[in-house]
């Protein structure tokens, strides 16, 4: 017998280090860990881990007793990029601005284009049982929340710019900086890495008047494309012009509340601000030059305060998909991925693999074999089997330090009830009756004892599977077909038909549709098939199917001969 794991899981081990850590750097205040999202676009699932790992993490400290709080910083104070496809080119007259200052995209209900895809996301946080503290980095920077970290910034820009120069590389044809590359990744990649897509964002480069951290958004045109010329330490006034429309002005940046640190320097600042001992980072901060290796030295050096500890993660695919990113297009978002399988389910992918191991996340067929291995796991938990580090994840998957998340009273198999979305359309009186007859001894009372998982199936079904994909059971018998067949054929459908009545249950029909075959072959209905068993099961599959559906292949046959209807079936099969 294999021995046992003893090991806890990874989210007890980082939570052992978070509590020490916390206590360590401030003893006996509430544990703080942070994510940071960025709503320029769809939040798609690959940003989800952004968030999905600090709050295992703050919910296993939360579960011991320890107040914990999860900072979730929305980046919406961070400039408009580009225009994505499918949006109206006119949009293009708003980059530069802050993203809570360019209008929702056409259709939206919400004020602004940050809004619109941070209302999304916080809908699917709040169905996945996720507790944070949001907070919008826009309502920071014009509230003056930040002033003093701001003049900070500046009294010590030359502390920054040594830190950043470390890290630039000089051109050879003109012997300035150029912006130091991350590693060799496509944009999309980068962007999918660095949540808020900050990474490609200019660090304050010294210009002719010399470095400077922060970036204000012009008075006149809300933009960023400008430049400051000047600042004086001691009484904080800041010059700077605006290359997009010619606006100058010289302001007292000690009551000045529009603009921004640059992304290197914004983000070690809110680090020391909140207190943060544990972030999660994308798996392209592990190069020279990036946010988080140079914000760990900036924190330290500038702001006095230490870096988070945290891990890298990394990539989280769909499906065939290698990686996914918002620049792309079309990418699934956790709204996408919640219409589709259950909250629970959703949670366990995240805490199940550590961070740093990629995973994907099935819209396409493998759903229904994943939903397999979650029942199966959630059969070995009630028995007692599972394995410490498996039963463990699935805990943080039903479930918070709040309570568990709701559940389907009777959740029967994912491709069931897939099946009989697919074979019903939808249609409840039909979908019921056959999910009271899956059990004779224990049917189905309501459909309400099957949802939500029965919504998940029908809208993937709705949605993922091709029309030319779906079953269409047919109205008339194929005369032709049935006129063709040989005597052994035509005797193993007699046999099925003769033994409906008996066998009609899911378990039954399994039996009946597999037996037949051994029957046939002078074998025990119960005997282990032989290869020559299986491939008569196979020919007897696909007659079947053409019978009843027209094609070689289609849902499990105990669950079609139910969806079906005793009747209908000997309607098709004897003609």
């Amino acid at each position: 017998m294999a021995q046992q794991s003893t090991e806890t899981d990874w989210v007890s081990r980082f939570a052992d280090e978070v509590v020490a850590e916390a206590e360590r750097r401030a003893p006996g205040k509430p544990v703080v860990v942070a994510s940071g999202l960025s709503p320029s676009g769809p939040i798609h699932l690959g940003n989800l881990r952004e968030v999905m790992t600090p709050h295992l993490v703050a919910d296993e400290i939360r579960r011991r007793g320890i107040p914990c709080e999860h900072v979730l910083s929305w980046d919406d104070y961070d400039r408009y990029r580009k225009v994505p496809a499918g949006v109206d080119p006119s949009w293009e007259e708003h980059i530069g601005k802050p993203l809570t200052a360019v209008p929702a995209p056409p259709g939206s209900p919400h004020a602004s284009w940050a809004e619109h895809f941070k209302a999304a996301m916080e809908e699917s946080l709040a169905e996945l049982g996720i507790e944070y503290r949001g907070v919008s980095q826009t309502a920071q920077y014009t509230s003056g929340a930040y002033r003093e970290q701001i003049l900070h910034a500046m009294k010590h820009r030359g502390d920054i710019d040594a830190v950043l120069g470390r890290y630039r590389t000089k051109d050879k044809a003109t012997g300035k900086p150029k912006k130091q590359q991350q590693k060799p990744v496509d944009a999309a990649e980068l962007e999918a890495a660095e949540g808020s897509g900050a990474a490609s964002e200019d660090d304050g480069s010294a210009g002719g008047a010399g470095y400077f951290p922060y970036k204000p958004y012009c008075t006149v045109c809300n933009k960023d494309f400008t430049k400051v010329i000047g600042y004086d330490d001691a009484s904080t006034e800041m010059a700077y012009e605006c290359v997009a429309c010619g606006h100058s002005e010289t302001v007292a940046l000690r009551e000045f509340d529009h603009g921004k640190l640059v992304w290197k320097v914004d983000w070690p600042m809110r680090w020391a601000y909140e207190g943060v001992v544990f972030e999660p980072s994308g798996v392209d901060h592990s190069s020279p030059g990036s946010s988080f290796v140079v914000g760990g030295q900036i924190v330290r050096e500038v702001f006095g305060a230490d870096q988070p500890i945290g891990p890298m993660y990394a990539f989280v695919g769909i499906s065939g998909m290698a990686k996914m990113s918002s620049s792309k297009g079309g990418v699934p978002t956790p709204g996408d991925a919640l219409k589709i399988m259950e909250a629970p389910l959703l949670r366990w992918l995240y805490a199940r693999r550590k961070p740093n191991q990629s995973f994907k996340i099935a819209f396409d067929q493998e759903i229904q074999r994943l939903y397999d291995e979650w029942d199966k796991l959630a059969a070995k938990v009630a028995e007692g089997t599972a394995q410490p580090a498996d039963a463990g994840a699935y805990a943080r998957a039903i479930g918070t330090a709040a309570g568990e998340l709701p559940r389907t009273p009777r959740p029967l198999p994912y491709r069931t009830l897939a099946s009989v979305a697919d074979i019903t359309a939808g249609h409840d009186e039909q979908t019921l009756r056959i999910l009271s007859e899956l059990d004779p001894e224990n049917p189905v009372g309501s459909l309400a004892e099957t949802r939500p998982r029965l919504d998940k199936a029908e809208h993937w079904i709705a949605t993922q599977v091709p029309a030319d994909q779906r079953t269409v059971v047919r109205d008339e018998p194929d005369a032709q077909l049935l006129g063709s067949l040989d005597e052994q054929s035509r005797g193993a459908l007699r046999l099925l038909l003769d033994g409906l009545d008996d066998h009609w249950s899911l378990d039954g029909l399994t039996t009946l549709v597999y037996g037949v075959p051994k029957v046939q072959a002078g074998l025990d209905p119960e005997a282990k098939p032989t290869p020559e068993l299986k491939v008569a099961q196979r020919s007897f599959f696909a007659l079947l199917y053409n019978l009843l559906v027209g094609r070689d292949t289609g849902p499990r046959l105990p669950t079609l001969l139910l969806a079906v209807g005793a009747d209908r079936v000997r309607k098709l099969l004897a003609g």
